[in-house]
């Protein structure tokens, strides 16, 4: 039993959607600079950093996290892999794998971004404004990215079409940036504890 039809001959060029997606990724990523940029002018223009009354923030679990989320482009790149052999069910197996360990990852942030908001504010200081600004958009775009993952698991549910492949690489290539863009604010934000 064949799960899919693969092609006689390979597109040499990517797919009108998978530069959409690196369209999409450069402007995010233009966004986080920003965003990073700010919290870094922020901190050398403080005296204190965190700001007294402000906890410091945590160190390792945020370190711990964001190399877990990063590990799932392993099972995204398998899952990329096999689609490219039109393995639909073997991708499909990778993607879902990944999707569970993201989900995780997103649960566990919500949460802990949640428990931050009980001892302070982003109202607080410019402390909480950048560091909740840095969270909130992180959190999105893991949101984002969960979203396309359901949706990629879904239709790969029913085989593998050159719109789907398009699909895997586009989705693959957004993790890959997400997975980047979590690890730079991880270590950004645990610096103020540094």
């Amino acid at each position: 039993m064949t799960e899919a039809v693969v092609p006689a001959r390979p597109r040499a060029a990517r797919s009108s959607g998978w530069w959409g997606m690196v369209g999409f990724v450069a402007t995010e990523a233009t966004l986080f600079g920003v965003l990073i940029g700010t919290y870094l002018y922020f901190r050398v223009r403080a005296v204190h950093w965190p700001p007294p009354g402000t906890p410091e923030p945590k160190v390792v679990l945020p370190l711990v996290l964001a190399g877990i989320l990063a590990a799932t482009s392993i099972p995204i790149f398998l899952g990329s892999r096999a689609a490219s052999f039109g393995l639909a069910r073997r991708a499909q197996a990778f993607f879902l794998v990944a999707l569970v360990v993201q989900s995780a990852y997103f649960g566990i942030q919500v949460s802990e971004m949640a428990s931050d908001l009980d001892k302070f504010t982003p109202q607080q200081n410019s402390y909480g404004s950048i560091y909740y600004t840095l969270l909130g958009a992180e959190h999105t775009h893991v949101a984002v990215g969960i979203l396309l993952s359901v949706w990629l698991v879904l239709r790969l549910g029913a085989g593998l079409t050159r719109y789907r492949l398009a699909a895997v690489r586009s989705i693959a290539f957004y993790w890959y940036a997400v997975s980047v863009i979590s690890v730079v604010v991880a270590l950004c934000l645990v610096s103020a504890a540094l």
